[in-house]
C-alpha cells in the first residue's frame, strides 16, 4: 500500500486501531500500536521494525528514524500489554469478515542453521522436502475459496528439548513447557478459540493428523465436524457390521459384543466397490478460468481401532464418510479422506471441503513472497519466550481495515529476493550461505545477490537475505 492510499483510508484504519488495541491501557501504547499497523501495511519486501521506521519517516525531514525504530521495538518486545486480549479481538474481526467455510490445520517450518532458537532440532521440513534443522509451528487457518487468515498458532517443542537444560536456559523456555505431539497442540488451540466465543464450521487437517484417532476423538469429544486426510492402509468395518454377543458356556469371564468380521483397509473397501462407484466432481475454477475435477467414490464406513472401540463403551462404532480420489486412468485411489459430516451430506459439499486444505496451503508461498514471515515467527514464540507482535496477520489487517477480504494472509516460510530473475524463492535459512547451494539458483541458474537491511545491495556477493529480515 503506498503512502497516498494509507492516507485514504487513514479514518477506518484509526477506528480498525482503537478497536483492535482497545484492551491494551496506557494511551501511548495504543498510539505506538496503530504506528505499527500503518508501517506493516505500507509497501516494502522486508516487514521487520527497522525497513519499516524508515518507510514511516520518509518525506518528513524532521522525523527521526532511529528514536522510531527503538520505540517501535519496545512496543513489540519490552513494554508491558497483554498480546492475548489483542489476538483475540483480531481473530474475531478475521472470522466475522471472512465468514470461512473451514478452518484448516496445518503445521510449517523455518529452517534454521543454529541451533539455541526454541524448538529447533533435526526433523522433517515442509519448506525444503526432507529433514533438517528446523522449527516447526502448528496453526489454525480460518479459510474459504479466496482468501486464508491464522488465527491462532503454537510453536513445537520437540522431545529433545525437554531434558536440555542448557538450551532451555539459553533460550528462556518456561519450566512447565514440555514436548507435546502436534495433534495435541492442535487441539489446545481449538480449546483457546472456543474459549473466545469461536466455532469451527468444518475442521480440515492432513493425514499427519488425520491418522491419530486420539485427534480425530478429541474433535468428537467436542462436537467438531471434520474432514480429514488419512492413509490408505487405516482400518474400517463396512457400514451394516454390527457388534454379536456370542453364547456364554459358563466358564470364564462372560462374553461383551465384539464385531466378529476382519476388519479392511480403506483402499480395500474402496477397491471393492470398484471403478463404477466413482463421480466426476468439480470443485472450484482453477487459474485458467477452467474447472478442476477428478473423479471421486464416497462411501459409509466404521473406522476401526482399540482407542475408537473403547471410546463406546461397548456400543457400535460410529459412521464416517470415506471419501477417496480415484482419478481416471489410474489404477487405485491416490487420497482418502473421513469426514464426521452428516449422511445427507452431498458429494459435491464432500469434496469441495476435502479439496478447500489444499487451496489454502497454495496460498501461502505467494503471500510469503510478498510480505514475509517474521512478526508470525514471533508470535509462535509467545508463551515460550519474550518475543511477541501485534501486528500478526497483517495482510489480513489490511483488507480487513481497507477494502474487505480479498487477499491471502501472511504465512510462514522464509523466501529469498532474487535479483538475477526478479521473483522470490523458498530458501530455506533466514540467511543463505551460498546461492549455488540454493534450490531456486540450480533451478533457474541464477545468482541472487545480497540485499542489506538499509536497502544497499552489495556487488558480487552469492548471499541472500530472507523476506523477513
Amino acid at each position: 500500500m503506498t503512502p497516498t492510499q494509507l492516507r485514504r483510508i487513514r479514518t477506518r484504519l484509526t477506528a480498525f486501531a482503537e478497536d483492535l488495541f482497545a484492551s491494551i491501557p496506557r494511551k501511548d501504547q495504543r498510539r505506538w500500536g496503530q504506528t505499527y499497523l500503518r508501517g506493516l501495511l505500507l509497501d516494502g519486501k522486508r516487514k521487520s521494525i527497522q525497513p519499516m521506521a524508515a518507510r514511516l519517516t520518509r518525506g518528513d525531514p524532521q522525523a527521526d528514524a532511529y528514536a522510531l525504530e527503538q520505540a517501535l521495538q519496545q512496543f513489540v518486545n519490552q513494554s508491558p500489554w497483554d498480546p492475548t486480549s489483542v489476538r483475540r479481538r483480531l481473530t474475531q474481526r478475521i472470522t466475522a469478515a471472512l465468514r470461512p467455510a473451514a478452518w484448516v490445520i496445518d503445521d510449517t517450518a523455518f529452517p534454521k542453521y543454529g541451533r539455541h532458537s526454541v524448538g529447533v532440532a533435526r526433523q522433517y521440513c515442509g519448506t525444503l522436502g526432507k529433514v533438517a534443522n528446523c522449527q516447526v509451528g502448528v496453526s489454525i487457518h480460518a479459510a474459504t475459496d479466496q482468501a486464508s487468515c491464522p488465527l491462532d498458532w503454537r510453536l513445537f517443542l520437540p522431545p529433545e528439548w525437554d531434558d536440555d537444560l542448557a538450551r532451555r536456559r539459553t533460550a528462556h523456555v518456561p519450566d512447565h513447557e514440555r514436548h507435546r505431539p502436534k495433534w495435541q497442540l492442535a487441539l489446545e488451540l481449538l480449546d483457546e478459540l472456543a474459549a473466545w466465543g469461536l466455532a469451527a464450521p468444518v475442521l480440515l487437517a492432513d493425514a499427519a493428523y488425520g491418522e491419530v484417532s486420539e485427534f480425530r476423538l478429541g474433535l468428537e469429544q467436542r462436537d467438531l465436524a471434520y474432514v480429514v486426510q488419512v492413509p490408505a492402509t487405516l482400518s474400517a468395518y463396512v457400514e451394516d457390521v454390527a457388534p454379536k454377543l456370542v453364547p456364554y458356556t459358563g466358564r470364564g469371564r462372560p462374553p461383551v459384543p465384539r464385531y466378529r468380521q476382519p476388519r479392511s483397509s480403506l483402499r480395500a473397501l474402496v477397491l471393492a466397490a470398484g471403478k463404477r462407484a466413482a463421480r466426476t466432481v468439480a470443485w472450484r475454477e482453477g487459474a485458467d478460468r477452467q474447472p478442476l475435477g477428478s473423479r471421486f467414490v464416497a462411501l459409509r464406513v466404521r473406522p476401526a481401532g482399540v482407542r475408537l472401540r473403547r471410546a463406546t463403551h461397548g456400543g457400535q462404532l460410529p459412521v464416517r464418510w470415506l471419501l477417496a480420489e480415484w482419478p481416471a486412468g489410474e489404477p487405485e485411489p491416490v487420497a482418502y479422506w473421513l469426514a464426521s459430516l452428516p449422511a445427507d451430506t452431498p458429494l459435491q459439499q464432500l469434496v469441495h471441503l476435502a479439496k478447500l486444505r489444499w487451496a489454502s496451503r497454495a496460498r501461502l508461498p505467494r503471500a510469503e513472497g510478498r510480505v514475509g514471515a517474521g512478526p508470525l515467527r514471533g508470535a509462535l514464540v509467545a508463551g515460550l519466550a519474550s518475543p511477541r507482535d501485534a501486528g500478526v496477520g497483517r495482510a489480513c489487517i489490511r483488507d480487513l481495515g481497507a477494502a474487505g477480504p480479498k487477499s491471502p494472509c501472511v504465512g510462514l516460510t522464509t523466501f529469498a529476493y532474487c535479483v538475477s530473475c526478479n521473483s522470490w524463492s523458498p530458501v530455506g535459512p533466514a540467511r543463505v550461505r551460498c546461492a549455488c547451494v540454493d534450490s531456486h539458483g540450480r533451478r533457474h541458474g541464477c545468482t541472487p545477490q545480497l540485499r542489506r537491511p538499509n536497502g544497499v545491495q552489495v556487488p558480487g556477493c552469492a548471499q541472500t537475505l530472507a523476506a523477513d529480515g
